[in-house]
Formats: C-alpha cells, sequence, structure tokens
C-alpha cells in the first residue's frame, strides 16, 4: 500500500486586522479595565480613605507580551467564529484570564506531552501557541495535522531561543536558569539542541545546584550521582565531563534577576577558576524587562513603611511568586489569587511558597479596624487589572469603605 502524503503545513495566520482589533480592545477592555486602578495611577499610586492607606507599585500588572498574547487569543475567535480553536496548556498563568478564553469555548490541550488529543486534530483547526512558547515537537505536530497557527509566543522568550540556538551552533553548552517543568523552560530547552539536534542544555533552579555545577567544573566527580541529581533537567547524551568545558547562561524570562546574576557569577568563577581564564564561559541578559521593572518597582516601594503586602496573582505564575519572594524578606507578605481570598480582616486565604499549597492564615489584619494602616498592593505581569481593583476595593471595604466612596474621590 503506497504511502499517503503528510499533510501540507499551514502558514502562521495573522489575525491582527484593523476591524478585528477594533472590537477586540472593546472586549478585552470590557473583561480586564479597571477604573480604580488607573486612578491610583493618576494619584501616583497612594489613596488614603480616613485610616487606610493603599498603595501600589508603579508597575505591576500586565506587561507588553501578555497583552498581545490575549489580543492575538480574542482575535482568533473574531477571525475563526466557526472553527475549533485550541490552546496549548495555558495562554498565560492567570486562572481569570484562562476562565475567560474557556468561555470562548478556546479548549486547552495537554502541555506536558503530546496526547491522542494532537492526533485528532483537523487542518480547519486553530491552534493557539501561549505566550511562554511550545516546546518543538509541540509546533511540529501542530504544523503536521495541518492546522491553522496563532503564534502569541512572548518578544523575550524568543530572544532567549536565539541566544541558546547561537551557544548550540558554536558547540556551547546552555546552562538555563529555570523550573525545570515550567513551559517556558520546556521550551527553551527543547531549541538548546539546536536544528541538528546535537546541542546540550542543563537546568538549574537554585544556587544549590549551581554550586553542584561548578563544583563539578572545578574538581570533576562521579558522573552518574551528578546527572542522578539533574533527572529530566539536561538533555540526551549530556557528560558533565565534555559538556561543562564550555558553557553559556541563559534563563527563563521571568526569574528572580539577582539570583540569576549571582548563578552568572558563580560558573564564570568557577570555569576562570579551571581554565585560567573565562573564554569559555558566555552570558547574555535575557531576563524579561516588565518582570525586571516589578521587581525594581518592588524594591523602590518597600522603602516607604507598609503594614503588609498583598500580591495578586495566579499561583503557578513564575514572575509573580518571586514578587512574594521579595516581600517577604521585608514585611508579612501575602500571595492571593484574587480578592475573595481576603475572608476578613483576621483571616487571608493565600499560597504558601515554602509549604507549596494554599493555606489559611489567622489574625493577619487583626487590630486594623481601629488604628491607622498602610497596605501594599502589587502583581505579576499575568495579573489583569480588574483583579488589582476587586482587591483594593475588598481592602477598604474591610475597613467600611463601599466602591461608591472610592469612585467618588
Amino acid at each position: 500500500m503506497s504511502k499517503l502524503p503528510a499533510p501540507t503545513k499551514r502558514k502562521r495566520v495573522n489575525v491582527r486586522r484593523p476591524d478585528v482589533m477594533t472590537l477586540v480592545q472593546a472586549e478585552v477592555e470590557k473583561h480586564y479595565y479597571s477604573p480604580i486602578v488607573e486612578k491610583l495611577r493618576d494619584r501616583g499610586g497612594s489613596l488614603t480613605v480616613g485610616k487606610t492607606t493603599i498603595r501600589l507599585a508603579e508597575q505591576f500588572g500586565f506587561c507588553y507580551g501578555v497583552e498581545r498574547a490575549i489580543d492575538l487569543a480574542y482575535a482568533a475567535r473574531r477571525v475563526f467564529p466557526d472553527q475549533r480553536i485550541f490552546l496549548i496548556g495555558e495562554i498565560i498563568h492567570n486562572p481569570e484570564v484562562n476562565r475567560q478564553l474557556a468561555e470562548m469555548n478556546i479548549v486547552s490541550l495537554p502541555w506536558k506531552e503530546i496526547t491522542q488529543e494532537y492526533d485528532h486534530l483537523q487542518p480547519e483547526d486553530v491552534v493557539i501557541v501561549p505566550a511562554f512558547g511550545a516546546p518543538t515537537n509541540f509546533t511540529e505536530k501542530i504544523e503536521q495535522q495541518g492546522c491553522h497557527i496563532i503564534d502569541t509566543t512572548c518578544g523575550d522568550v524568543m530572544k532567549v531561543w536565539r541566544r541558546v540556538r547561537t551557544y548550540a551552533k558554536g558547540g556551547v553548552t546552555s546552562l538555563i536558569h529555570g523550573k525545570r517543568g515550567h513551559e517556558e523552560t520546556r521550551a527553551t530547552a527543547s531549541r538548546a539542541i539546536g536544528e541538528d539536534k546535537k546541542g546540550h542544555y542543563l537546568i538549574v533552579l537554585t544556587l544549590a545546584e549551581t554550586d553542584i555545577v561548578t563544583d563539578y567544573i572545578r574538581n570533576g566527580g562521579d558522573k552518574a550521582v551528578f546527572l542522578a541529581h539533574f533527572e529530566k533537567a539536561h538533555s540526551d547524551g549530556f557528560d558533565p565531563d565534555i559538556h561543562l568545558k564550555e558553557v553559556g547562561v541563559a534563563n527563563q524570562t521571568t526569574m528572580l534577576k539577582s539570583e540569576t546574576e549571582e548563578i552568572q557569577r558563580r560558573v564564570r568563577d568557577a570555569i576562570t577558576e579551571r581554565d585560567g581564564d573565562g573564554e569559555k564561559f558566555q552570558v547574555f541578559d535575557t531576563i524579561c524587562g516588565a518582570t525586571q521593572e516589578r521587581q525594581d518597582a518592588l524594591f523602590d516601594m518597600l522603602k516607604k513603611p507598609m503594614d503588609t503586602l498583598l500580591v495578586v496573582g495566579g499561583y503557578n505564575s513564575s514572575n509573580t511568586a518571586h514578587l512574594v519572594e521579595i516581600g517577604n524578606e521585608n514585611l508579612p507578605t501575602y500571595f492571593i489569587r484574587e480578592a475573595s481570598c481576603l475572608e476578613s480582616l483576621e483571616s487571608i486565604v493565600h499560597f504558601d511558597l515554602g509549604e507549596n499549597e494554599e493555606i489559611t492564615s489567622q489574625n493577619v489584619l487583626a487590630g486594623f479596624d481601629e488604628k491607622e494602616a498602610t497596605i501594599g498592593i502589587t502583581a505579576g505581569a499575568s495579573c489583569p487589572a480588574n483583579l488589582i481593583e476587586e482587591t483594593i476595593v475588598r481592602v477598604l471595604g474591610l475597613r467600611g469603605i463601599s466602591r461608591e466612596m472610592i469612585e467618588e474621590l
């Protein structure tokens, strides 16, 4: 029996037509715009009502890359009103945004591995690649199925891909600072092996893991133990005796900037100590600008006294979690998904990074109804303004200040 020809690859679709985007902008604004947040921006990020002061970080919430991804997803439904639309995983790490897309009948596909759902895709189907990007085997699969592709991958992520491809071409191993199971890191790792599949990568998350790598660079060691520690965090055929000779650092774009810089320093020092110079070390700053801006804005915010800090966003959002880490070093900080997590002045439901689960803390703001209080609020790049508004309204509401009073200010 003769073999059937492979499906024709579909070109990526440009849905950013002026007529479509006018409608999209109105729809997105309806879902996510906040007049109260804009009011606080106009007031320099601070609002005092009675004994309560709300302080917003100068930079917070949606970044350009997230806005673009959401716009493209909404536009896809406008351009393809009657066709099946799928999304690889989540468009961004925010439950509210992904809920809105689900209500538009945009169906999430598994993102950890290619399952039979991908085999059932048809040429008339539309598949959205999320803001994190997707591993090359996923994009190759949907191209083979002949689907229309809407690629919302963030430009900052693609800069990292270009860098690791350059490393691979030069025989340089990519040392990727990121979470080995994160969508973006998985997508970057798939590019780090290069087009000829001969490149290599190693993923590290913490400074402790970095020290394992730098010790091996300096002194060598037990290869089997090293590979076991970094199981599922390195390329196929990775050999630390060979592939740590020349290293280039890259990172998941949403990591903590100071930690990435420390990893770079430690690896550079180890290679310099081993070789007598740092010629076999390369680095390129691949921290996303919006991530850096939100971290810097929080550091500035923390220079002023506050009683507590609320960080709003999806619990699986990496850049949001790093804001929580910064806050935790300075004052009581609570990572909340939405305003309903503020059950009362005494009780807050929040995500504990150490326990890696949602918990409830009691006596958090006890007594605040009787004294002056300053509460800081910030949010990661994937959090929409309407969720920030609801948090502001909830905090002030618990202090006896209604939405109407806020709107009249």
